[in-house]
């Protein structure tokens, strides 16, 4: 394994990057997953309440925005900036609500009991009642606006507004906050109607997807020489193989490489290796300036270099050898038209 891992060539110093995603960077979905399932717990938690995951869960099948199904999920688990939640977390704030005197703010008051949200709802077409919705609970009330309501009236052709009722009397309350603005209940309510039917038409607008598979695109090279390059690569093996095909512009081939090394950290450093290695073939013994690969993560890595940081070292090398090509280009191919090198590339790793 140490030796598999690259040298710098100037030295340049060590840095951080994150072991759970391809390119090197975090991102927060891995970071969800490493929470979940590498983060052991020592102790089970006793719950004592019903269980919210239902609702947590239904929150993202919720016919809206993605922007207003977090939301939503984020009000169900109390991941919301209200004063009560605040001061759980020790953060100094005035429990004082100042658009209405309530001496706490909630979730459930910010957005279904304060006055202003409460006409909001009331001016709705949201079916209400004293002991079924806009009760003292975050959690009756979206179990209500989930599925119970329903029972009382269907919303017409499924275009139920609740979802950016709930988002703007939670903007509403923000511009009161942040900007000193007044809302007008009814006004909101308009304008979360009027948004609710205008996203629905614009989801019966898309077109259907076309059926089928999707052919590859790709570049056809009319002239001039393409040096195309390959790396293989498997966790058991004991070598990484790579190969190198240069051909001209009538495909004819003029020179190939082909050899094995250590076996690298992943394919892709194999990728790269080869890559590496097919530029300064090509710097010693052609004019070649353009390159093929049929790995698009290879192409992505030289374009964006700063976003592979776990290939910092590599790219570092690339770099440096592209300051030698004057026109420099690599373009994806699929692998049936990259046969030769892949198969060689195979062979070189035996």
């Amino acid at each position: 394994m140490i030796q598999s891992l690259a040298i710098s060539p100037t030295h340049r110093r060590d840095t951080f990057c994150w072991n759970y995603t391809k390119s090197g960077q975090y991102i927060v979905k891995s970071g969800y997953w490493v929470a979940m399932n590498l983060m052991q717990i020592d102790e089970d938690v006793e719950v004592l309440q019903p269980s919210i995951t239902k609702l947590q869960a239904f929150a993202w099948t919720v016919n809206a925005p993605q922007k207003i199904c977090h939301l939503i999920w984020q009000l169900i688990s109390g991941q919301v900036a209200v004063t009560r939640n605040l001061v759980r977390r020790n953060m100094r704030c005035d429990n004082y609500w100042p658009r209405c005197g309530e001496p706490e703010e909630t979730v459930t008051h910010a957005i279904f009991q304060c006055p202003p949200a409460l006409q909001a709802w009331e001016l709705s077409s949201t079916p209400s009642g004293p002991q079924t919705f806009l009760v003292p609970s975050v959690y009756a009330n979206m179990d209500y606006l989930f599925w119970r309501k329903n029972s009382i009236m269907k919303p017409e052709d499924d275009r139920d507004p609740y979802p950016w009722i709930i988002w703007y009397i939670w903007k509403a309350k923000n511009d009161k906050l942040f900007r000193g603005i007044d809302r007008d209940p009814l006004e909101l309510v308009r304008y979360a109607e009027s948004e609710c039917q205008a996203w629905h038409n614009a989801k019966e607008t898309i077109s259907a997807p076309i059926q089928g598979q999707p052919q590859e695109e790709t570049q056809v090279l009319s002239s001039g020489n393409i040096c195309m390059v390959d790396g293989s690569w498997t966790s058991t093996a004991q070598f990484s193989g790579m190969r190198w095909v240069w051909k001209d512009s009538m495909e004819r081939i003029q020179l190939m490489g082909s050899r094995n090394l250590t076996r690298r950290e992943t394919s892709l450093h194999s990728e790269l290796e080869a890559l590496r290695w097919a530029m300064e073939s090509m710097i010693q013994h052609s004019t070649c300036q353009r390159f093929g690969t049929d790995c698009k993560d290879l192409i992505a890595m030289i374009q964006e270099p700063q976003a592979w940081p776990n290939f910092s070292t590599e790219q570092e090398i690339i770099q440096t050898l592209r300051l030698c090509f004057s026109d420099f280009k690599i373009s994806y191919f699929p692998r049936t038209q990259n046969d030769i090198a892949d198969s060689l590339a195979r062979n070189a790793r035996s």
